[in-house]
């Protein structure tokens, strides 16, 4: 058996690493993607709810890039939401806007707080490579 295959797009760098954990992980013929969060490229936590959801989706689909898939391969789907009730709505409206059929399996999650200070939602995926 293989060892699993970190996946880093350009631009994500692995030198500075302090949480030692990879953009996406291949094992077999799944991918593994960390949860993204809405933050921008210096750290900061946009304050427009869209906004954050747009940049984790952006950035959940560059991973899928530099794996050479996308949406279409999204299996199963998972998002962590602070403030559930005041965004869901924004958030499905964002979201519908990236998955495709057929529509990934989904649990959407209420929390009281994330790692990422400001953040509303993180989102973690699972594709799987094609046959």
């Amino acid at each position: 058996m293989s060892r699993p295959l970190a996946v880093w797009p350009d631009g994500m760098s692995g030198a500075d690493n302090p949480w030692k954990m990879s953009p996406a992980i291949r094992s077999g013929d799944l991918l593994f993607v960390t949860g993204m969060t809405g933050s921008l490229p210096d750290g900061t936590m946009p304050n427009e709810p869209e906004q954050q959801f747009t940049k984790a989706f952006d950035k959940i689909a560059e991973v899928l890039r530099a794996a050479g898939l996308d949406f279409g391969h999204v299996v199963d789907m998972t998002s962590y939401h602070v403030g559930i009730r005041t965004h869901f709505d924004c958030f499905a409206s964002v979201r519908n806007r990236y998955v495709v059929e057929p529509y990934p399996a989904w649990t959407a999650v209420g929390v009281a707080e994330l790692r990422r200070s400001g953040a509303l939602v993180e989102v973690k995926v699972t594709a799987r490579f094609a046959d």
